[in-house]
């Protein structure tokens, strides 16, 4: 039998346990969810199953040469995460999380996780947004990228998401309309200064008013950075 999708009212404090709880259930089985974020909604699979996250990338229509990001639910998993975080790394973490910032950090080697062709980088947001922390606690790190297919707009709604993606995602937390479909500011924090490789929600002069070197986004290499090259990637 087809596997049916749930979609579960979030915005109902009655079943929003419930939601975080199924969401839970199907990611511990290397099924894939969707879930709002402060930017769009995204899809979001265990970023320590690589047959997970194959089932993310599949869903989005996407080849392993653009890895997701990975979301947290606290400032302090960057470390258990990633190594040789720089003092501008920190400040800029502390300054903009919870929020609308990706910072490409060198991952941590002994980590056994795949989450495609990354060159020992990895790219991570904690995003400011209840329901999206409030999973990240109940499950740990996820690989998320934003709820469409390779191509098509981010979606900004459950209703969006599940025209594009299907039954390919077991749980959809829906939890309302998100206004906003700008993308995060990502970082790569694993040169100094830290460069700008996607512009979005944080404009330059914020972010040089905390790190005041940070340079801005340029024609420069991509090959270690996760999901810069797509203009779908919101998450």
């Amino acid at each position: 039998m087809a596997r049916v999708s749930q979609i579960v009212d979030c915005t109902n404090p009655a079943s929003r346990a419930e939601g975080i709880s199924q969401a839970q259930d199907a990611l511990s089985r290397g099924e894939a969810v969707v879930l709002p974020t402060d930017t769009v909604y995204g899809i979001g699979a265990d970023a320590f199953s690589p047959q997970a996250v194959a089932v993310l990338l599949a869903a989005k229509g996407r080849s392993r040469a653009m890895p997701p990001p990975v979301l947290i639910g606290r400032p302090e998993v960057m470390d258990a995460l990633a190594i040789d975080v720089s003092a501008d790394a920190r400040a800029l973490a502390q300054a903009f999380w919870p929020g609308p910032l990706t910072l490409i950090l060198e991952a941590q080697p002994s980590l056994r996780w795949d989450l495609g062709e990354t060159h020992g980088t990895v790219a991570l947001r904690m995003p400011a947004d209840e329901l999206a922390l409030d999973l990240l606690t109940a499950t740990g790190p996820l690989a998320v990228s934003s709820a469409n297919r390779t191509g098509m707009p981010a979606a900004t709604n459950v209703t969006e998401a599940q025209q594009m993606l299907a039954e390919s995602v077991s749980v959809y937390l829906d939890d309302g309309d998100r206004s906003s479909s700008t993308a995060s500011t990502i970082i790569d924090a694993t040169v100094t200064p830290p460069r700008v490789v996607r512009s979005g929600a944080l404009p330059l002069a914020e972010l040089q008013a905390v790190v005041a070197g940070v340079e801005p986004e340029a024609d420069a290499p991509k090959s270690v950075k996760p999901e810069t090259e797509a203009p779908d990637s919101h998450s």
